[in-house]
């Protein structure tokens, strides 16, 4: 089992840009000492109510920070990148990181920000598509020309390349069936959302690796999953030292319209204690040990990334959390 750190890069306002990525770097500091395996982050743009960095140049910058932990994107908006800029971004990310950058793509679910961008949301699987084939081809062939339908390049020799050969590993994060099938198809690690229960997931995994058994692929090495992590003295304090936080962030995601991208009737509009069941770990090291285990023997997760800090709440709290799992939990579900 590995573990890392999503780091929070949305903030209400109460601390400026600059606070946000000092704090963040503090953060990967600790985390990189407890004995973490991986940080990373996401993207969205136009993001109000909260402020929030640019993915890769605030990924750069805890690179500096990071040892020998993998740096990942998780996710890249695909549809909203241009893959000549995108090539050459991920090959500088991956030298930056000494071939520990990981590549994480989605579609994206936000209208506002296809339209900031000029792009029609019912192309956004072309536009993917196309991205991520064209991206390919210019980390790893010597002369490329490539003819798509929303991308065009003409033809050149190219010399860019990426430490990790052919090119760093691809996650793929998705919440629809039809996009997990997709990701199967392509032979791709899906990168397990946080935001469904694990009911949900529990069906997902078996319609993915069935997916993956059709299209004769091979099971990707790592089974990655995004969750949402409070660790407390017990269950009780986790619930109540995250409810003012974890339950704003989810508001959030329900006016972004984020829980009418999954199956079935899962709705975030409820209360914070339907809200949390069978989908956020919250409780003691003891609880969160138990479910980590629970995920690896029921499910087969090799790869946890937790987020443990949202907007609003204070730096020490996510230090205090990162402690406690370097010191309670990571010795025992890693050894």
């Amino acid at each position: 089992m590995k573990i890392g750190l999503f780091l929070n890069t949305q903030s209400s306002g109460e601390y400026t840009l600059a606070q946000q990525i000092a704090d963040s770097a503090e953060q990967t500091r600790a985390a990189r000492d407890a004995g973490f395996d991986l940080i990373g982050c996401g993207e969205h743009f136009l993001s109000a109510p909260y402020q929030m960095a640019a993915s890769l140049p605030f990924l750069a910058r805890m690179a500096a920070e990071a040892g020998d932990m993998q740096v990942a994107a998780s996710v890249l908006l695909l549809p909203l990148h241009n893959p000549v800029a995108l090539a050459e971004n991920l090959a500088t990310m991956d030298a930056i990181c000494n071939g520990r950058f990981v590549f994480g793509i989605g579609l994206g679910y936000r209208d506002e920000e296809y339209g900031s961008f000029g792009v029609a949301a019912k192309e956004r699987v072309g536009r993917m598509r196309e991205v991520l084939e064209a991206t390919k081809l210019l980390l790893t062939e010597d002369e490329v020309e490539y003819n798509g339908k929303y991308y065009q390049v003409p033809k050149t020799k190219t010399s860019t390349r990426t430490v990790q050969e052919p090119h760093p590993p691809i996650w793929v994060a998705a919440n629809a069936d039809v996009a997990i099938r997709r990701a199967a198809r392509w032979g791709y690690a899906w990168l397990i959302n946080p935001h469904a229960t694990m009911t949900t997931v529990s069906g997902q995994l078996a319609m993915y690796r069935d997916e993956l058994a059709k299209a004769g692929q091979p099971h990707p090495a790592d089974l990655p999953m995004i969750r949402e992590l409070y660790v407390a003295v017990d269950r009780d304090a986790a619930y109540a030292e995250s409810q003012p936080f974890l339950e704003g962030k989810y508001a959030a995601y329900a006016s972004w319209g984020q829980d009418k991208a999954l199956p079935g009737e899962e709705s975030f509009s409820v209360p914070y204690e339907d809200l949390a069941r069978d989908r956020f770990l919250l409780g003691s090291p003891d609880d969160v040990v138990s479910e980590i285990k629970r995920y690896d023997e029921e499910l087969g997760i090799n790869y946890l990334v937790f987020r443990m800090q949202w907007p609003g709440m204070p730096q020490a709290k996510a230090l205090e959390q990162i402690e406690i799992m370097g010191r309670d939990v990571i010795p025992r579900v890693k050894g």
